[in-house]
């Protein structure tokens, strides 16, 4: 009893603003937590819940898992650079006063968020087919068009974000000073959006290396990618099957740990100077 006496003190003595984070808090610790130190559990333990090295090795032996994680980071690559290739002059359309006018195109691009992922998958595959793109055909080429699809707005919207806050007035200083249009491109407006670039890149390349369900639908079986590895263990009545996924889970979240690590390095030695609106 005393005990309990204690927490309620402690309840109603907490500070407001301190207790607004409860809600959180909860969240954090059932929705990211809990799922996490069970993957790790899975890995560590066999069938049994004795702890074991065994799952690792089951999945270093097979020279297959090497070709899946491979094809991945091929997958992701392409799909973060033609994101970016698309996105970069989008963004910056929408972002300038001087050619968009109306906001209802940013709107535009945000509408097919709105739709389910799965049907705008399908629907893409659909579309394909019908022009002659095909998983029998061209596998790689209608997963990867159906990635660029799906997580183009995700590209979009940070580097929309951060050349809304572009200094207008460095760019106007650069061309008084004589610089031609590449120069005022790649000396001023470029080192300016790295950040909305970083951003760009970690909202596509993460979820392109977790995404299974474009890989399953586009690529008709012959394009795996890491996300469909861990379904098929989790969806298996095979045994040890929990514990081989959740050591390719483990996988994949180092994969994703390394490249945010490696952006926010890189997002650290790169300062940027946030000046007006356009």
């Amino acid at each position: 009893m005393g005990f309990l006496k204690k927490i309620g003190y402690g309840i109603r003595h907490m500070n407001f603003k301190a207790s607004l984070c409860i809600p959180y808090a909860l969240f954090m610790i059932l929705f990211i937590l809990a799922p996490i130190l069970l993957i790790l559990f899975y890995a560590f333990t066999n069938q049994n819940g004795q702890f074991t090295f065994e799952n690792f090795q089951t999945i270093f032996s097979n020279s297959s898992n090497f070709k899946v994680i491979g094809m991945s980071i091929i997958v992701g690559i392409l799909n973060t650079i033609v994101c970016l290739l698309i996105g970069y002059p989008i963004a910056y359309f929408l972002a300038s006063s001087k050619y968009n006018k109306n906001k209802i195109l940013v709107y535009l691009f945000l509408i097919p968020m709105w739709i389910n992922f799965v049907i705008r998958t399908i629907a893409t595959r659909d579309m394909l087919s019908w022009i002659g793109i095909s998983s029998e055909n061209h596998a790689l080429l209608s997963t990867v068009i159906g990635m660029v699809y799906n997580y183009l707005p995700f590209a979009i919207l940070p580097l929309y974000n951060q050349m809304l806050k572009l200094d207008q007035s460095q760019i106007e200083a650069a061309r008084d000073l004589g610089a031609n249009t590449p120069q005022v491109f790649f000396k001023t407006i470029l080192p300016m959006t790295v950040p909305g670039i970083i951003s760009a890149i970690l909202m596509t390349f993460m979820p392109t290396m977790s995404s299974y369900v474009i890989a399953d639908k586009l690529g008709g079986g012959k394009v795996t990618l890491i996300g469909n590895l861990i379904a098929n263990q989790f969806s298996s009545t095979a045994q040890n099957s929990y514990n081989v996924g959740s050591v390719l889970a483990i996988i994949m979240l180092l994969m994703i740990g390394i490249t945010t690590l490696i952006s926010t390095i890189a997002n650290d030695k790169k300062p940027v100077k946030r000046g007006g609106l356009f």
